[in-house]
């Protein structure tokens, strides 16, 4: 089976990951999601099948920058250590590991919160 559109790539990738991934309460994944407008973080417990956190640049910024989505990563630690989240595993969605989804992983990593990635990501 052939799948031609960028976005059918991307979501097959994204099961491959999720094969691999998964979150648990002491660890949630970190799903990023960059759309068209924005870039949107959550922290998801795989196990019970719960969202911990969301947060986004909807509202906050014009922008989904790389300067956004530093932005976005720093926002994201700080609700992460509100909610008692000490370390998550990275679930880039799919996305190349590069520019904005790169960018939020390393604010993320430079505050201490990421534990462990996916084996794409490394």
């Amino acid at each position: 089976m052939k799948y031609d559109s960028r976005k059918e790539r991307r979501v097959l990738r994204h099961l491959r990951i999720r094969a691999k991934v998964n979150g648990t309460a002491e660890r949630p994944r970190m799903a990023i999601m960059v759309s068209n407008k924005h870039i949107h973080v959550q922290f998801i417990d795989d196990e019970k099948g719960v969202t911990i956190a969301s947060l986004s640049t909807e509202g906050h910024e014009k922008k989904k920058n790389l300067a956004s989505a530093s932005l976005l990563g720093n926002r994201a630690v700080e609700v992460a250590r509100e909610k008692g989240i000490k370390q998550v595993i990275v679930d880039r969605g799919g996305y190349k590991f590069h520019g904005r989804v790169k960018a939020v992983v390393d604010a993320v990593v430079k505050a201490g919160l990421v534990a462990g990635a996916t084996t794409e990501e490394k």
